[in-house]
């Protein structure tokens, strides 16, 4: 019954991150990648993604507290947030990267200020519902069950 209730909670939680455009297909197309060979690969991929962004949401924040800002320099670090969150299916953090994107086009500092705040609101969001989708795993695992694939 455990490993039901557990099961239903990831799938439940999982559609909810469709539902609200967290995620997208990228992120189901990364979990059939997983198998018996390598366990523990969206995991892993998600973790790397958690560090690269730190260190890019650091940076951005660093360059943009100048008041002179080299805007293809912030330009090149929003497009690899974009490229990077895309690979996970990060969906809404790369649909404000590309208004990021587009601020940094127009030199516009207040804009990327602006953008910057909510890409580390939608990561912060990202980042904690993965973190709570991966204690499921690992609860649903300890419990003996499998761990259910979305379609």
């Amino acid at each position: 019954m455990e490993v039901a209730h557990l099961q239903r909670r990831f799938i439940d939680l999982t559609t909810t991150l469709f539902q609200q455009g967290i995620l997208d297909n990228q992120f189901i197309q990364l979990q059939q990648l997983q198998d018996e060979s390598n366990p523990n690969f969206v995991h892993e991929v998600v973790s790397l993604f958690f560090q690269d962004s730190e260190k890019l949401l650091n940076e951005l924040s660093r360059i943009l507290d100048h008041q002179i800002v080299d805007f293809k320099i912030v330009d090149a670090h929003v497009h690899q947030f974009k490229g990077s969150s895309a690979s996970i299916g990060a969906q809404r953090i790369k649909d404000v990267c590309i208004a990021f994107r587009s601020c940094c086009e127009e030199n516009n500092r207040d804009g990327c200020i602006r953008c910057l705040q909510q890409v580390k609101q939608e990561y912060c969001l990202v980042k904690s519902n993965l973190e709570d989708l991966f204690r499921l795993e690992k609860q649903i695992l300890a419990a003996g069950g499998s761990i259910p694939t979305m379609q």
